[in-house]
């Protein structure tokens, strides 16, 4: 059951807050009250409200004070000013400030009745909102990848299309982009999926082993060797082999790998007999490997031959219209892993985070929801979990206006659970988790019409 809508309220009379409270619970809220604006900013610093109903006057930090920092810490609260003395200059100014509403005491319980329905009906909206991107983040969920931007839409269709051809490939892209999942991806999609996926990183060998970690070794070959090992490449025979930052790779050790894909053979350290394998051989790499070929730091015959297909996966800043899938996705997992009732990010937060450079791109990203997701107390991720996602790596170009980009999310979601439930609206809106009504308000908004759709059968 989903948790009521949160009204702060804060006054220094006991009397106010009392009145309010009562108030606020009959209209299916949950209260918080506080008797100071020192107190309310130390609330908001952890925890979130929906609206906040503030008394202008108050010693020490007044209602004006309070609205700064509500705009600063928690931008979706809807803050409505309360006082007992009309000022129209003061007015102007909390308007200017951000406030919804400037009330008179003693307070009309109507004008604020209406304002409450309005903060429900935003908070219903915002929950249907985050439903459907995780409806549809899953729809377009391709072997853990999630994304409909062009750069990402092609690199799906290039799977598609190549992996049941290619024995060989190389992906590129920036570190944290999801280079390994395209591997997976590519094995996934092609003959031998059946067969093993064998995975290395090769900055993770340590380099007096790196022989050993991809030939094998026979027993007391060196120090430690105390039984036959088998490597990589035999234990990928009839599978497919990634070598994830082949770039890393000593320049003696690309040799061998050279040969072993001309030949087809391994041979083990201290081994005088060669195994025969046949494997797929996809690598992966954060460098530039035509200037490390050019500089004499990478084989350049272990290139041409490495480099039979080329993917690249573009970071993250050049695709932020998955970003909002993406957080919808890592929402869902961790609330599930964490059992917590976390619906999704406030609309400031998302925003926030569509405008960051993410440097470290999906991982980052990845990792700063499973951390939001640890530390939020409510159904909500603000900005206290979220303490500037963007950081020194922001980016100074505008990001795309949130209203439009949820408007494009919700059309396509709605259009698409239509098309699969050929029109019938009840389907489509228990497909999308939510009511019948709603399904209709989305309709008419945003002209799903009878030209687009196929016939409802009910």
């Amino acid at each position: 059951m989903a948790a009521l809508p949160v009204m702060l309220i804060v006054d220094d009379d006991p009397e106010v807050l009392a009145l309010l409270a009562k108030f606020a619970a009959k209209q299916s809220f949950t209260a918080v009250t506080r008797n100071s604006g020192e107190d309310a900013l130390d609330y908001l610093h952890g925890d979130f409200a929906d609206l906040a109903v503030v008394d202008v006057r108050m010693p020490g930090v007044d209602g004006l004070q309070v609205l700064r920092g509500l705009r600063d810490m928690a931008p979706d609260c809807r803050v409505v000013l309360m006082t007992g003395e009309p000022d129209m200059a003061m007015a102007v100014e909390a308007i200017k400030l951000g406030a919804q509403d400037v009330l008179s005491k003693p307070l009309d319980l109507v004008n604020l009745t209406r304002i409450l329905d309005d903060v429900r009906e935003e908070n219903a909206q915002r929950r249907q909102v985050r439903a459907i991107e995780q409806h549809l983040a899953a729809r377009l969920d391709f072997h853990g990848m999630v994304g409909r931007s062009p750069s990402m839409e092609l690199l799906f269709s290039l799977i598609r299309r190549l992996a049941p051809h290619v024995r060989t490939a190389v992906i590129t892209g920036e570190t944290g982009t999801g280079k390994e999942l395209v591997a997976r991806a590519l094995h996934a999609r092609g003959p031998r999926a059946a067969r093993p996926l064998v995975t290395v990183n090769c900055t993770t060998i340590v380099p007096t082993l790196v022989e050993s970690e991809l030939f094998g070794h026979t027993r007391g070959t060196f120090t430690g060797a105390t039984e036959h090992k088998a490597g990589v490449f035999e234990l990928a025979d009839r599978g497919t082999l990634f070598l994830d930052e082949i770039g890393e790779l000593p320049l003696d050790m690309q040799a061998k790998l050279l040969r072993v894909l001309e030949s087809g053979e391994t041979r083990r350290v201290g081994a005088t007999a060669a195994h025969t394998v046949d494997l797929h051989v996809i690598t992966a790499t954060n460098r530039k490997l035509e200037q490390a070929v050019a500089n004499g730091q990478f084989r350049a015959d272990l290139w041409y031959r490495l480099n039979v297909l080329e993917l690249h996966v573009p970071p993250l800043r050049e695709r932020r219209e998955d970003i909002p899938l993406m957080v919808a996705t890592f929402v869902r997992e961790f609330a599930a892993r964490f059992d917590r009732p976390i619906v999704g990010v406030t609309p400031s937060v998302e925003r926030a985070l569509i405008a960051a450079d993410w440097p470290g791109n999906v991982r980052q990203l990845r990792n700063v929801i499973e951390r939001a997701c640890l530390l939020a107390e409510g159904e909500w991720i603000t900005g206290a979990e979220v303490p500037g996602p963007a950081g020194p790596g922001t980016s100074g170009h505008p990001a795309e206006p949130a209203g439009v980009r949820l408007r494009e999310v919700e059309r396509s979601a709605v259009v698409a659970a239509l098309e699969a439930c050929h029109g019938n609206k009840t389907h489509a809106a228990v497909r999308l988790g939510i009511s019948r009504r709603a399904l209709y308000r989305l309709i008419d908004a945003y002209g799903v019409g009878a030209a687009t759709l196929p016939k409802d059968p009910s």
